[in-house]
């Protein structure tokens, strides 16, 4: 009898789950992702999928399916020893054109021995240019580690192995584009950007350290799946990533991104005058 009764449970959750839309665990590369550009170049050996980056081709994969707000991760191993000019990313696009929302993660390489820059990026309804840069606190091409988006109703949430980088705030009550409706495919990729990558294109690619290498491994989606209409995921405020709880940080959480602003922050565009005289609405807003 007992054992009914937890089989009737788990069968409810399932339905419940597959009624939210909501995607299940496990994610793997081989059912949940393909392959975007150059097939060649990307490896996958046991858990970890392997891109390359050559003087023939950088590379890149996707997910099958797109998703209306959740948590995605995966853990990533960069490019070591001298990767100037190189970037690996890990980001959500709606692939929508000029008018395309996009959370971008975005790594830029380095000479050997500086520390390792990560870009993060906001576009809402076509309009980005909200780029901040993290000095990364460890070595990321020695080890695996986690980088987490959380997006919901309330706020877009950049973390590294559990540390937040980055919160973007839903100020749409100012006036602020906020990307919460349409549905955003998980992609990444390596390749050759040093017209702007490392120290802003004063440092070029090194082919003689070619091919360049970037690992991925622990693919996790917890998201909404979205179907011919995103309306129920929008309206949907069931999902676990929607509670309170999700909207704000934690005590703990609060301090780490104090730490790190105060520590780590390099580059963050409401500070540059330069290109905004006058603050972007969402900085007077506080972010």
């Amino acid at each position: 009898m007992e054992s009914c009764s937890k089989l009737l449970v788990l069968l409810q959750f399932l339905a419940a789950t597959l009624i939210a839309g909501v995607t299940a665990k496990p994610v793997t590369f081989f059912n949940d992702f393909r392959v975007t550009w150059a097939k060649s170049h990307v490896k996958q050996e046991g858990p970890v999928v392997h891109l390359i980056l050559d003087q023939s081709s950088g590379c890149g994969f996707a997910s099958k399916n797109k998703y209306l707000f959740g948590r995605v991760s995966m853990k990533l191993k960069l490019v070591s020893g001298d990767s100037a000019g190189t970037v690996t990313a890990f980001y959500m696009n709606s692939d929508t054109g000029a008018v395309r929302d996009e959370l971008d993660f975005e790594f830029l390489g380095n000479r050997s021995g500086q520390p390792y820059t990560v870009q993060t990026n906001v576009y809402a309804n076509g309009k980005g240019d909200r780029e901040q840069r993290v000095n990364l606190w460890f070595d990321p091409s020695a080890d695996f580690h986690v980088y987490t988006i959380l997006w919901n109703h309330c706020h877009i949430l950049f973390s590294v192995d559990e540390v937040p980088i980055r919160v973007y705030k839903n100020n749409q009550a100012r006036g602020v584009a906020f990307p919460n409706h349409q549905p955003m495919g998980v992609f990444s990729t390596l390749w050759e950007a040093d017209d702007w990558a490392t120290r802003g294109g004063l440092e070029k690619i090194n082919w003689s350290k070619a091919p360049f290498s970037a690992y991925y491994k622990d693919f996790d989606i917890e998201g909404c799946l979205a179907g011919p209409s995103s309306a129920a995921c929008a309206a949907n405020s069931g999902n676990w990533w929607e509670a309170a709880a999700y909207c704000k940080l934690t005590t703990e959480q609060a301090r780490m991104y104090r730490w790190v602003r105060l520590n780590h922050l390099i580059y963050d565009y409401c500070r540059d005058k330069s290109r905004y005289p006058l603050p972007p609405p969402e900085c007077q807003a506080g972010i």
